[in-house]
């Protein structure tokens, strides 16, 4: 039987009533496509300059101070582009729009946080002629991914003196790396037996440091002995360093490029990560914009919030505080609310992508796929969107519009099916302060794994929406 015909009537209905995301690339010219490879080229230095929390602010910074922002403190009458640092960990930017503040504010948040392993406070011993290190996992993880690869130690500590002191082993080509051994096949009939989430218990994921002893034969502990010595030797600290240190371990290979198109970015800390450089390039690409544009970039997101660098924190209100009184606004309670509630906000961060290979996970109508563009999630949370943020009708209207208007891909996002799981992001804690904000950010692959994926042309996509938005 021949196929049957769609009338011209038909599609052109189709057309008019019919959702249809196409792929990026489709719809690239061919400087855009120039464009998202050079683009992927500098998030990729990005992501190696910036493995860790502190590094990547550090590597923002640089970013900033090379765009002609200053230090707030040190701004005068005619400074208009300005950051703050909080504790090494946290930064905000901000460009001074030509509306008065309270009229509201444009704010993309993300964070720069991941998630790892960190040495615990007292972490060296020796066993059986090894010396191993104690760690103890941040963040949402499959414990049985951190075994059995490259990993590299990186962190601040601060000697008995107070010295400050940057650790950093196996990044570097001729460096050495750590690791956790896996269990043999040949012994492990009792560990595959258990459940995923039990058969590398937590205690296990100790780190092998090194096996050569100290030469002297009668002391007791003499790899452990030789360990403190080479760290001695190298950055002058001692056992109570650890104590207080952030040190994390995470996987020594660089980001690189995926697929055999090179369509994919491959690498640790994407999530979010991607965030944080989208949104820094769009803020720092801008002249003088509408209204006043902050991007913050948070610690802390992956363990809930907590701490005096996250979005739990003061942090946001008082830099907003300080840019009102630096643009003329009285730094009142009254005001800040004002600010925020007159606001508009994008919280960037990651979505999960749909993997064919575990699509019974994903509701495929309502998540997203990698190379249709930057994804846009409504709500958050888990279950009845429980701990979640929810986006109202109006203000996802609103981006919507902006998006179209502006010939920015998307697509609709979400974290899987309803009750398979679900997460948050740090939306819910600026939307308390009274500000319309809404999740949005690329798919990724492999989410919380030590490699994830995602795509170059999203990537540039979700660039190019924060700038558009920055600039309504």
């Amino acid at each position: 039987m021949p196929e049957k015909k769609e009338s011209k009537k038909t599609s052109d209905l189709k057309k008019k009533l019919v959702m249809d995301k196409p792929r990026v690339w489709d719809s690239l010219s061919a400087k855009d496509k120039k464009d998202v490879s050079n683009y992927s080229v500098d998030y990729m230095d990005f992501l190696n300059k910036g493995r860790t929390e502190r590094r990547a602010i550090n590597r923002l910074m640089e970013m900033a101070s090379e765009a002609g922002f200053i230090e707030i403190s040190q701004a005068d009458g005619k400074t208009d582009r300005v950051y703050k640092v909080s504790r090494g960990k946290l930064l905000v930017l901000a460009v001074l729009g030509q509306e008065p503040m309270i009229e509201g504010i444009r704010l993309v948040t993300s964070h720069v946080d991941s998630p790892r392993l960190d040495i615990k406070p007292n972490p060296l011993y020796e066993e059986t002629g090894l010396a191993l290190l104690k760690t103890h996992y941040y963040g949402g993880v499959k414990k049985y991914h951190w075994v059995a690869r490259s990993l590299a130690m990186i962190g601040t500590m601060f000697t008995r003196q107070g010295k400050t002191v940057e650790v950093e082993i196996g990044l570097k080509p001729d460096d050495p790396v750590l690791t956790i051994p896996d269990l043999l096949p040949h012994l492990s009939r009792k560990q595959m037996e258990q459940k995923a989430g039990e058969f590398i218990p937590a205690e296990n994921l100790n780190v092998i440091i090194g096996s050569l002893p100290y030469e002297d034969q009668e002391a007791s502990d003499r790899v452990k002995l030789a360990i403190l010595d080479l760290l001695f030797t190298k950055y002058g600290i001692t056992e109570e360093d650890f104590i207080g240190a952030e040190i994390e371990m995470i996987p020594a290979e660089p980001a690189r490029e995926a697929g055999l198109d090179r369509s994919l970015v491959a690498a640790y800390g994407q999530d979010d990560r991607v965030c944080a450089f989208t949104s820094a390039t769009a803020i720092m690409g801008l002249a003088k914009p509408a209204h006043t544009n902050v991007a913050i970039f948070y610690d802390k997101e992956e363990i809930g919030s907590e701490g005096n660098t996250s979005a739990k924190s003061a942090a946001l209100d008082l830099f907003l505080m300080e840019l009102m009184e630096k643009s003329g606004l009285e730094p009142s309670a009254m005001n800040l609310r004002k600010v925020f509630l007159n606001g508009k906000g994008l919280s960037g961060d990651v979505t999960a992508a749909i993997d064919p290979t575990y699509g019974d996970a994903y509701e495929k109508r309502n998540n997203s796929k990698i190379g249709h563009g930057i994804g846009i999630t409504k709500y958050t949370g888990a279950g009845g969107k429980y701990m979640g943020s929810d986006a109202n009708a109006e203000y996802a209207s609103w981006v919507r519009r902006l998006f179209n208007e502006n010939n920015i891909m998307w697509q609709p996002a979400g974290l899987g099916k309803v009750d398979e799981g679900g997460g948050g992001t740090v939306a819910k804690y600026v939307a308390n302060a009274g500000m319309d904000i809404i999740d949005c950010g690329p798919p990724i692959l492999g989410m919380h794994s030590p490699l994830e994926l995602c795509a170059k042309d999203d990537i540039w996509m979700t660039h190019r929406a924060f700038k558009v938005f920055l600039e309504s």
